[in-house]
């Protein structure tokens, strides 16, 4: 029995690798540009706005349509919307690496978020469909969540790296050649699946959630800017209230509704989505924030700065790792105490690990350097690992096989959205308190600068006696902003680990590969 079971295996492996490599790549567009900002600014007459969208156009799209297109990727081929994923990541990665103008390059990376929502329920669905067995699909998973953390934060070492050694265009090169190998190898290893029963297409109700999804994300990503109470913010806001209350009415009255609300409302899903969420609007933030410390305030370069928040994803996959012995002990104890604790305590623990480490970032001072960083990176970073396994094999775990890409969108969706807001809320957090303390720092020591713009002040055009005495203010009031917005993110994950130690719970295996039946008109809870 040995030889087959290892002939069986193996193209299981390669194709977790292909879809993972696919993940790796998704993850890493998000943040590689965080570091080019400056080079291409010299190079393109970009405004600010402009480079904003060039930044964020990618996760707008990408957030906005992934639970839309998870809804059909069951249907349609899960294979087949991974490789047209990767496919049109790379043709909008190679315009954007030709583009003469900015609006070329906000439609590149607008185009790479629409590849990268094709292929991201998909990675999921195929790992779910490979792994019928719990315990080699919650290994898998672990394996999917570790991957996916060292794409995403591990971005800006990629780009510092590509930055400084060739230019802002290279971060946008190097998914070509990477896109046609992972393109070749899927189709080579990767078994295409799709649902056994085909059920119709929600039309309505794929348009109202990308809708929905788009304009909350907007509003998100501009609210720092535009101001969280201007008229276009709240405009965006209440725009996805009315849409996303306008989906869930669709939803709970269609015959074949697109997100049938029976899954949400399983703890394993709803509890496992929100975590995940806070963990993401948590992690994703304090990266942000992290990046601006380590190259504002300590002064290193973009790759020296890349470099230093390593730490972070290396613990995240130490800690997705640590979570497969608690998730394998769920194969036959799914329904019991043990099987409770196999997706509970992960989770719990994960969260309450990871408002440690913002407990450890908040005391960071004007002079504490880069080792708290470094212990903030590696607590927090294995808290996370620990909660992205766990409550990802929870929310997989609780759809049945024929809807893997939905659950998959569903997870994904919250990841984005999380990340947005972390990104967005800290980011406007950070400006708000750290141009309010500079100020009465630089008022109380009667120093004559004012901070220009949010986190801009240029120090070299000041008198040379005045650099010393501003730059120390200027620390001063970026370690107190900085204790503000771990203090939020600590609370955030606190908030998260009280809610999933009260109401999560491991899902009851999947018997079909139907959908749970939804009825006409709203049900009970």
């Amino acid at each position: 029995m040995t030889p087959p079971r290892r002939r069986r295996q193996a193209p299981r492996a390669w194709a977790t690798a292909v879809v993972c490599a696919g993940l790796f790549m998704l993850g890493m567009d998000v943040t590689i540009l965080n570091v080019a900002v400056p080079g291409l600014r010299q190079d393109l007459p970009a405004t600010t706005a402009q480079v904003q969208w060039i930044v964020d156009g990618y996760a707008l799209v990408l957030g906005g349509t992934v639970l839309s297109v998870g809804a059909f990727t069951d249907t349609w081929g899960r294979r087949r919307s991974f490789v047209s994923g990767v496919v049109l990541c790379g043709a909008a990665s190679w315009a954007g690496a030709v583009a003469g103008e900015p609006w070329q390059l906000i439609a590149a990376r607008c185009g790479m978020g629409a590849g990268a929502a094709l292929l991201m329920p998909a990675t999921l669905a195929v790992i779910h469909h490979i792994f019928p067995e719990a315990a080699l699909r919650a290994r898998a998973i672990a394996v999917w969540a570790a991957v996916g953390g060292l794409g995403g934060l591990g971005g800006p070492v990629v780009g510092g790296w590509l930055v400084e050694q060739f230019s802002w265009r290279a971060a946008f090169w190097i998914n070509v050649p990477l896109a046609a190998a992972i393109a070749v190898g899927s189709l080579l290893v990767v078994p295409e699946s799709r649902a056994e029963r085909r059920r119709g297409f929600d039309g309505l109700g794929a348009v109202l959630s990308a809708a929905g999804l788009l304009a909350l994300v907007w509003a998100v990503t501009e609210g720092p800017h535009r101001g969280w109470t201007g008229p276009a913010t709240l405009t965006g806001f209440a725009a996805a209230a009315v849409l996303l209350a306008a989906f869930t009415w669709w939803q709970a009255r269609t015959a074949t509704p697109m997100l049938p609300l029976a899954v949400l409302r399983a703890p394993q899903v709803h509890v496992a989505a929100v975590a995940l969420t806070l963990m993401s609007f948590a992690l994703f933030g304090a990266l942000f924030v992290l990046t601006l410390y380590l190259q504002g305030v300590l002064g290193y370069g973009p790759l020296e700065a890349g470099l230093r928040t390593m730490p972070l994803p290396a613990a995240l996959a130490a800690g997705a790792a640590c979570a497969l012995p608690l998730l394998s002990s769920r194969r036959g104890a799914a329904r019991g105490a043990a099987g409770v604790s196999a997706v509970r305590l992960p989770v719990v623990a994960g969260l309450l690990v990871v408002t440690l480490g913002f407990a450890v970032l908040a005391t960071t001072g004007a002079s504490s350097g880069y080792p708290r960083c470094l212990v903030f990176q590696l607590v927090a970073g294995f808290g996370a690992g620990l909660v992205a396994a766990a409550a990802t094999e929870s929310v997989m775990g609780a759809v049945p096989s024929g809807a893997a890409a939905l659950g998959s969108a569903v997870n994904d969706s919250t990841r984005q959205l999380g990340s947005a807001l972390g990104i967005a809320v800290q980011g406007s957090l950070l400006t708000t308190v750290f141009t309010d303390r500079l100020t009465a720092v630089l008022d109380r020591g009667r120093l004559p600068a004012r901070p220009a713009d949010g986190l801009g002040l240029d120090l070299a055009r000041l008198p040379e006696p005045l650099r010393s005495p501003v730059a120390a203010a200027v620390r001063e009031a970026f370690a107190d902003a900085m204790t503000v917005t771990a203090l939020t993110a600590g609370a955030a994950t606190a908030v998260a680990a009280v809610l999933a130690a009260c109401r999560l719970r491991p899902p009851a295996p999947a018997p079909s590969g139907e959908l749970p039946a939804v009825s006409r008109t709203p049900a009970t809870p």
